[in-house]
This record gives C-alpha cells, structure tokens and sequence, in this order.
C-alpha cells in the first residue's frame, strides 16, 4: 500500500486505536478530544497501574504515556508493558525534557519522545508517523469468521459483497472487533466512538447497532441485556 493511501488512511481514522495514559485531567481531555477530531479510536487512563492493565490486555496500536505519575510510572510501565507486548509502539509525552530521560526511555523501547508544552499539531503529526508503521507492517482488514471490515476503504464484507458503511458506524463496528468474545458497554462505547459522554439513557448506541444488523446481518451483534453488545470472535 502506498504511502498516500496510507496517509489518507490514518487521516480519515481507519487505523489507529490509542491508548492514552496521564494523570492531568486536562492533559487527557485536551488529547483526546484532539485525538477523536481526528478520527481515531481513544481510550484514556489516569493512573499507571490501570494504564498498564489496559496495555497488556487489549490491542493498540500506540501507547501514549505520561512519565511523571503517583504509584506505578512512566518508565516502570514501559517496562512491564513490552516485557508482555516487545512489539507495542509507545510514545513518551512528558514535562521532562531534558536529554538523558530522552535517551533513557527510547533506550527502554520508545519509539518517540514529546516534551510538554507541545503543541496538537506536532503531536498529531508524530502519532500519524508511528501509526504509518504500524499500517505498513500490519493488516488492512479485521476478520471475524465471515465478516471482513476494510479499515481503508470502510466497507464490511459477509460474503456476499462490500456494503460501505457511514462514519460512525465503522467505528462502532471496529470497536465491537476489535473486542470480538468480549461484551462491550455502552458507556465504552459511547466513548470511543462519539468522543464524549451521552446521558446514559440515550439510545444513540442502539440505533447504529440497529443500522448495522440492517446492513449485515441481525446475528452479527449479540445484545448482552443490561450489560452491552458483542461480536463473537469465531
């Protein structure tokens, strides 16, 4: 795949699920809200330990840490998390500047280092660039028996042709893969798909999964009454 296609790609949120860890409230908001308007998938931690719990138990494309945190740090779950995951892509946002914690950390296993203050636009340039490596050497389609989800063209294929899917619904679709045999809530999933919190009464979720069994099928997605939605993985 060309390196435009994946440009357009990364642009448009067909690849890229972050995880984003930091203490600062207003770090993590400003972040991801950057982060979502650019159409990638977010999640958000506030402490290390819950952080690296994330990391080691859920597919991301890229980590991005905070170094300075109470409990378990930066550093410490850089550490912990590629002994787990060698393969993992972090990015280090930190108030530490200075060089030797620069060296220290890409020595650890970092790809890259951004000091605070930053400004969005150098982070969301950086985060492209890493997430064109992890496009180049990964995958450009999830496949769950006999679904097949395009993340470049945004089309999901049963079997019998590609059906395009509008934006919010690719996204919802993804997450649900992407977490395939685990139930996903709505909470979640109002998260990472929509960016911010609904009323919990709102059934914003239950209409795209409507429109997503329409398309593809009514046993595609498992309602899991009180709790959520699934995709099987097999």
């Amino acid at each position: 795949m060309g390196s435009s296609v994946i440009g357009n790609a990364l642009q448009n949120g067909s690849v890229g699920r972050i995880l984003l860890v930091d203490d600062e409230p207003r770090i993590l908001d400003f972040v991801r809200r950057g982060l979502h308007a650019e159409g990638f998938s977010v999640d958000v931690a506030s402490r290390g330990e819950e952080g690296l719990q994330m990391a080691v138990s859920q597919p991301y494309d890229l980590v991005i840490l905070d170094l300075v945190m109470p409990g378990l740090d930066g550093a410490g779950i850089l550490r912990k998390l590629l002994a787990r995951k060698p393969s993992q892509s972090v990015l280090i946002l930190s108030a530490l500047s200075d060089t030797g914690t620069k060296v220290a950390l890409l020595e650890l296993g970092a790809e890259d280092y951004l000091a605070k203050p930053f400004s969005l636009e150098e982070l969301l340039a950086r985060v492209r660039a890493r997430l064109r490596g992890v496009a180049r050497h990964g995958s450009t389609t999830i496949r769950r028996g006999d679904l097949i989800l395009d993340l470049v063209r945004r089309e999901a294929d049963m079997g019998s042709g590609p059906v395009p899917l509008a934006d919010r619904e690719f996204l919802l679709l993804q997450e649900l893969l992407r977490n395939a045999g685990r139930t996903v809530s709505k909470e979640r999933l109002l998260s990472s798909v929509w960016g911010y919190q609904f009323d919990p009464r709102s059934n914003v979720v239950d209409v795209y999964v409507r429109r997503l069994r329409a398309k593809l099928g009514s046993d595609l997605i498992t309602t899991v009454r009180g709790e959520g939605y699934r995709v099987d993985a097999a």
